[in-house]
This record gives structure tokens, sequence and C-alpha cells, in this order.
């Protein structure tokens, strides 16, 4: 494993042209690629403009959520990505948490787990078998006969690599037994990466009789370059207030020592303003889950996950922020981690 994580960025999506300029500088500055994730709508439409405008940037969803639609859907939008990138695809899949996959994408009921974890199943079954004709699936959550399915056209690649997004580790562990790749939350804090997510990696790994080179480690940690230490941990706040906030996320918290703040974090995202309750994000909780301040001591504590990263995706804790904030924090990422 490099010692020398390659870097990533991210797209949104926005007009067209700002996607492509963004996808060119990338390339240009030698940047492994780009994801695109799910926050409302689906990841793969600013991943096709930034395919289309290049030409070796590998393009990601990071990450689709596995319930928001069926595993054909999602089996054949990865196949039409690999088609419009000519094999330059990742098909980044989450979970999400169920106040968003059930209560408001509407997905049944379910262990999420077990539904990715079958997702997976079913992808790779569609992707490697939909242009020859396709025995049925019945698994848990999605069972289909693919008795009235026309062969398609054959996929660019029958193997489109499979990266499983986790935050605790049972999805770890998931990722371990039957994914090419695990993307760690932006939540990671570097210590929890590397004392608590690694060893799990590596047990399921065992496991199963994979080794450590079988799968992709892609880290997303939190950075806020800035020389003005105070202001970059007031930026940071409200994006510690809308996870922190959310209900199904209080252990993870807790088993960082801000459970209370949590609780109390939860009122002002019930209520639908995250932004209401950001000042009771404490400093001691910014600092430990977004490296804040002066560019190279940034740098520092994040080159910290070079040990144990083959690919890192700074990001900047974007929640509140301005869009004149979050360009200038993008600058200073991409100028502090890989630009040049």
């Amino acid at each position: 494993m490099s010692k020398q994580p390659r870097h990533w960025g991210v797209v949104a999506p926005i007009p067209a042209p700002l996607i492509q300029m963004m996808a060119q500088q990338a390339e240009a500055s030698g940047i492994e690629g780009v994801f695109a994730p799910q926050v409302y709508g689906p990841p793969f439409i600013p991943l096709a403009v930034a395919a289309a405008a290049t030409s070796k940037l590998k393009v990601a969803s990071g990450i689709a959520i596995a319930s928001a639609r069926s595993p054909f859907e999602t089996a054949m939008a990865a196949i039409d990505m690999d088609r419009i990138s000519s094999g330059r695809f990742v098909l980044g899949l989450g979970s999400s948490i169920a106040a968003w996959s059930q209560r408001i994408f509407g997905a049944p009921a379910h262990r999420p787990v077990a539904m990715l974890r079958e997702t997976v199943a079913a992808v790779r079954h569609i992707v490697r078998g939909a242009h020859k004709g396709l025995a049925p699936f019945a698994g848990q959550y999605y069972r289909a006969d693919f008795a009235e399915l026309s062969p398609t056209a054959p996929p660019v690649r029958e193997e489109i690599p499979i990266w499983i997004a986790a935050l605790r580790a049972p999805l770890v562990q998931l990722a371990g037994e039957v994914a090419d790749g695990v993307i760690g939350h932006p939540m990671w804090s570097i210590e929890w990466t590397v004392d608590e997510m690694m060893p799990a990696l590596d047990l399921a790994l065992s496991k199963v009789g994979r080794k450590r080179a079988d799968i992709e480690v892609n880290i997303w940690p939190w950075a806020a370059p800035n020389p003005n230490e105070r202001e970059a941990i007031d930026d940071s706040r409200p994006t510690m207030a809308f996870y922190g906030g959310m209900k199904q996320y209080e252990p993870f918290f807790a088993a960082h020592g801000f459970g209370d703040v949590a609780k109390k974090l939860q009122a002002g995202v019930q209520a639908g303003n995250f932004m209401s309750v950001a000042h009771l994000v404490p400093d001691e909780m910014v600092r430990t889950f977004v490296a804040v301040g002066e560019p190279a001591k940034v740098k520092e504590r994040v080159d910290r996950l070079n040990a144990v990263a083959d690919s890192l995706c700074v990001i900047a804790p974007a929640y509140g922020l301005s869009v004149e904030k979050q360009a200038f924090y993008s600058q200073t990422i991409a100028a502090t981690f890989w630009r040049g």
C-alpha cells in the first residue's frame, strides 16, 4: 500500500459548464477521480457530465443510497455510467439512515446491512448477466424472475468495482467480506479510523480469506485549512450540528464523548433547523472531527491517515457555508493536498 494516498475530489449537481471545468481541472491536477454524492437526487447525473469532459478521471457515486432505487435500476445506472466513461466508473453504495431511507425516500422497513449485502449481490448478478439472459434472483428484499427481459447490450466491464460506505463496524465488516472498496464516512475521526475501523476491516478480511490488497480503503476526512483558526472552527460548527442532531448517529458521538451534546442538537435538527443549534457545538467536538487551522497543520494531521488509506477525498465541512466560503475551502484543500 502506498504511503502517499491517491486523492479524489467531489462534484455536485451544478450547471454543466461548471462541472466540466471542475472535472477538467481535477484531471489536469492528476487526482484519481471525483465523487458525486446522493443528497436528494441520484448521483449519476453530474458524474455523466464529468465523464464526458474528461478521458482519464475516474467517476464514482459517493454514495448512491441503495434503498432509494431497485437493484436493477442501480445495476443499469452502473452499466450506463461505465459505458459513458469508457470503464472509469466506481459504484459507491451506502445504506444512509432510516430518517432518510424510509421517511424521505419511502423505502420499506429493512435491516440496512442485510439489504446492502443483497444489493451488492443483485447488482453483480445483473451486471454480469443482463446481456446474456438472467437467471431469477430471489432475495429477502429483491425478487425478480427477468422472464421478459431481452438481453441488453454487452457492458464495458462485467465486473464494475463496488465500494461500500461505512460509519460503524458492521458495514466496514460487510465491505471487507464482499466489496472491492470501503468508503470511510466523513464522521470518522482520525483516531476512530486508525484504532477502530481498520482493525474491524482486517478482521473481516481474515475471516473470508482476503488480503488487505484486495480492497481499496478510501477515507473522507473533513478539513478546513484556514490561517484564521477561530473562523475555521466557527465555519465547521453547522456541519457538526447537522450530523450530531440525527438520532441514529447518537451512539457514534457518544463513543467519542459527545453523547450529551448530540442529544441537545437533536431538538434543532428535528425542527428542521440545524443552524439554530450550531452554537451548541463545542470547540473540542469540532477539533475531534475536523482538521482546522493553518494549512500545514491541517495537512500534518490528515497525513496520519497515510498509513492506512489507499486514497483520500478531503472535503470541507460545507453545511451552512456560503457559496463563497465553500469555494474558499475547496481552493485551500486543493492547494494544501493535491494541486501542483
